[in-house]
């Protein structure tokens, strides 16, 4: 099944989604497959099912549907993160438990996105870039002060160390082969993302 078969099943998937949303999903998914200078106006609309020009009555162009991709997906993270770390003031070990299952539910969710946020990003203008960038920032902050109240004495530029090197960890979920099943991916990620940030 081609890359343009598989995005227009995902739009059919979801009738109860908007437009806009249905061609955002094939628009990522199309740039996470071919990259973004690989990938057309006229392949979107293609794969979506309508005529490129007619795609610019949702989005200015192909940037537009970039920051649309990324930036939501930021503030989410954000939020989410943020939810799961204060869930369990009191419980640090809890507290990081939370937000892996979070966050490998995410990237297990997210392939796609996860690829286009590694290679795309700094094909975005200064400013949403920028945004992107501060909100991952503060998401890592996150992970920070759970790591610090975890590890009692430990330098907030090491507890940094740790949380990239989790999300490297989690974020692996665009090159994983099929051949195990998700559920048993998310057991196999949650646990080595827990032990070597409890190490």
């Amino acid at each position: 099944m081609t890359v343009e078969q598989q995005a227009r099943g995902a739009a059919g998937a979801s009738r109860r989604r908007s437009r806009k949303d249905e061609i955002l999903e094939i628009a990522v998914g199309l740039f996470a497959a071919r990259g973004y200078h690989g990938v057309s106006m006229d392949d979107i609309g293609a794969a979506a099912g309508v005529t490129g020009p007619a795609l610019y009555h949702h989005f200015a162009g192909k940037e537009a549907m970039l920051v649309a991709a990324l930036i939501p997906v930021s503030e989410g993270l954000l939020d989410g993160g943020r939810e799961r770390a204060t869930a369990h003031p009191d419980d640090p070990r809890a507290a990081l438990e939370s937000l892996i299952d979070f966050h490998v539910d995410f990237a297990l969710a997210n392939p796609a996105v996860i690829a286009l946020h590694l290679h795309e990003l700094d094909r975005l203008p200064d400013e949403p870039r920028r945004r992107i960038r501060r909100l991952q920032r503060l998401y890592v902050e996150e992970w920070v002060t759970v790591l610090t109240a975890l590890h009692p004495g430990m330098p907030d530029g090491e507890a940094r160390v740790l949380a990239h090197a989790a999300f490297g960890l989690m974020n692996s979920t665009p090159f994983l082969g099929g051949e195990v099943d998700r559920r048993r991916r998310a057991e196999l990620l949650r646990g080595a993302t827990l032990a070597a940030l409890l190490a």
